[in-house]
């Protein structure tokens, strides 16, 4: 039965995701909303490269813990991560992998390079990042976990060329990441709801300090007094956490909901992964034909599977070469 003939709208959308090397309207209108968000995300952090800039759109406070070790690791993470970021958003163009492939292979590895030192510096600042709560600490590391092996995965099925494997550990490499961007929107959204509520979180009046200066420290906080006069040099004070208030107040709604908020980000992204793969069997199943077509030209034994599939390693079923229902 033939197609529909496609209207101007359609006709126009063709002549601009055509020539990127999109067959389907659907896979572009996903890259523009997606691609297009962590292209402006990463764009608009290009200036936190300069610290100054970074210091001054920042949390509140977060700059106290930025030096030596710390501006180490906190220039390591950002100094390879939006590089990588922007790197990444070519990987996603069908025509770089379908007449650039050289291209598209160096940019892998280049990224996977750089999201590894990036993983490295967000460990070393985990200490203190937004408060250094445990929540915010384990969250890291786990996303850290999560990126390093979904991409040490990705690796390991493209040199056997298992592609479909790869495509869907790339995938879910690059969507963990991406919760950093809803993070931020989830971060805002509870810091303003909290502070309609009496929450506190402990702060060290060192921080504070840095924040306020010694004379409204003093002032607001008097038992900042023993950090002072060095008698409790680690002395805390319980601070109100209000979006809508004194700066140190704004740095307790934001460090009291980081942990919470990246560890739900991490979840939706690793949720809506999950359903987009599920829900693009036909990519997956033309690209095992693909892998299978490949691994026997070049001689692996078991090919269509020579890499981590679901028949080699768990309960599915024997897949077979040109059967249509394959997944």
């Amino acid at each position: 039965m033939p197609s529909p003939t496609p209207n101007a709208f359609v006709r126009r959308a063709r002549k601009i995701y055509t020539p990127l090397g999109f067959k389907k309207g659907y896979n572009f209108t996903l890259f523009f909303i997606f691609g297009g968000a962590w292209l402006g995300f990463t764009l608009a952090r290009l200036q936190f490269l300069n610290f100054s800039i970074f210091c001054q759109e920042a949390s509140p406070g977060e700059c106290f813990y930025y030096k030596d070790l710390g501006y180490v690791g906190l220039y390591l993470h950002l100094g390879c991560i939006l590089p990588g970021a922007l790197l990444a958003f070519l990987q996603f163009i069908p025509a770089i992998r379908y007449k650039a492939i050289i291209i598209h292979r160096i940019n892998g590895y280049i990224i996977i390079l750089l999201v590894i030192a990036s993983n490295i510096g967000a460990l070393m600042i985990a200490r203190h990042a937004f408060g250094g709560l445990i929540s915010t600490q384990a969250a890291v590391g786990f996303l850290v976990i999560l990126t390093t092996t979904a991409m040490a995965i990705a690796y390991y099925n493209i040199k056997r060329l298992q592609i479909e494997q790869h495509r869907a550990w790339m995938l879910r490499s690059f969507f963990y990441m991406g919760s950093i961007i809803t993070v931020r929107i989830i971060l805002i959204t509870a810091a303003v709801i909290i502070s309609k509520q009496p929450y506190f979180m402990s702060q060290p009046c060192d921080k504070i300090d840095y924040l306020l200066g010694e004379q409204e420290t003093l002032q607001r906080y008097p038992v900042c007094g023993r950090y002072y006069n060095g008698s409790q040099p680690d002395q805390h004070v319980s601070v109100l956490a209000n979006f809508n208030g004194y700066v140190d107040q704004i740095a307790s709604a934001l460090n009291a909901n980081f942990g919470m908020a990246l560890w739900l980000a991490v979840a939706m992204h690793g949720i809506g992964v999950e359903v987009y793969l599920q829900l693009t069997p036909r990519e997956s199943n033309r690209l095992r034909e693909v892998s299978y077509q490949r691994q026997l030209e070049a001689g692996f034994e078991n090919p269509g599977r020579a890499g981590l599939t679901v028949d080699k390693i768990g309960d599915g079923e024997l897949w077979v070469p040109g059967k249509t229902g394959n997944t």
